[in-house]
């Protein structure tokens, strides 16, 4: 049974870090349900194989852009606002990573981290947020991480830039909601992805992820799929400033060695 409530057909979703891992199973994931998606990243190449895969029942529209390049940034909004006439939702996703421990890291690593995950987002989300706030109307969506529950050891710079996501999320929620554009975010557990395949692949890593989460596995990036489409729907018409954790309950307390 076809339930307009959580229906995304039709909609304009522009998706930053579409060409791989959870941006492009949200880019996917939108584009079988009949949204006219469209995918940024840094690689163009990339981006027009991705675009090419996914399909749908309409094209995927491949477009470049560094979120960490302000004059990038407000190119591809006027892209796309140009191309479609609106964006309805905006899926933040672009996102980078290093671990190493704390005292380690240059100003210039902690600089990477922090402009792609949060700067560029902020200033993605006011770029397209003021086209919303035109319309009166459009949904954000942040990814953030666990890290948005408790930071973990060894990726401080990222802990940070996601915590920050939280803020924003929060803020511009605050402040654009008069406008009605809400603003939410989905904090994902332990996802397996090209990127951590590698992480994941060790025994010792395997056993620790299913000590400590309940639902006992490694989250697959379907598995994101379906809170973007609630956030994105009229079936969260009353949310926003809200972060989602998909996360097979990993925040949801503490699992410690002892029989019941």
């Amino acid at each position: 049974m076809h339930d307009e409530l959580f229906s995304v057909a039709g909609q304009v979703v522009l998706v930053s870090g579409g060409s791989r891992g959870i941006g492009r199973a949200l880019a996917e994931g939108f584009a079988r349900r009949g949204a006219q998606v469209v995918i940024a990243g840094r690689e163009l190449a990339t981006l027009e194989a991705t675009a090419r895969d996914i399909g749908g029942e309409l094209p995927v529209t491949p477009m470049r852009c560094d979120v960490a390049d302000p004059d990038a940034i407000q190119a591809l909004a006027a892209a796309v606002h140009e191309e479609f006439g609106r964006i309805d939702t905006l899926i933040n996703v672009a996102g980078v990573n290093k671990r190493k421990r704390v005292e380690t890291f240059t100003p210039e690593e902690f600089d990477f981290v922090l402009d792609i995950n949060l700067r560029g987002l902020f200033l993605l989300s006011q770029a397209v947020g003021r086209l919303m706030i035109e319309r009166r109307q459009g949904t954000i969506i942040n990814i953030g991480s666990l890290n948005n529950y408790a930071p973990l050891k060894g990726v401080i710079p990222y802990a940070i830039s996601k915590m920050g996501v939280a803020a924003v999320t929060r803020g511009m929620a605050l402040e654009w909601g008069e406008f009605g554009v809400r603003v939410n975010g989905i904090a994902p557990g332990f996802i397996l992805t090209d990127l951590t395949r590698k992480l994941w692949s060790n025994p010792t890593m395997q056993a620790w992820n299913r000590a400590n989460t309940p639902l006992q596995r490694l989250g697959e990036v379907g598995d994101l799929v379906g809170a973007a489409v609630f956030l994105a729907s009229n079936a969260s018409a009353f949310m926003t400033g809200q972060m989602l954790f998909v996360d097979g309950g990993v925040s949801a307390g503490t699992l410690w060695p002892i029989e019941l």
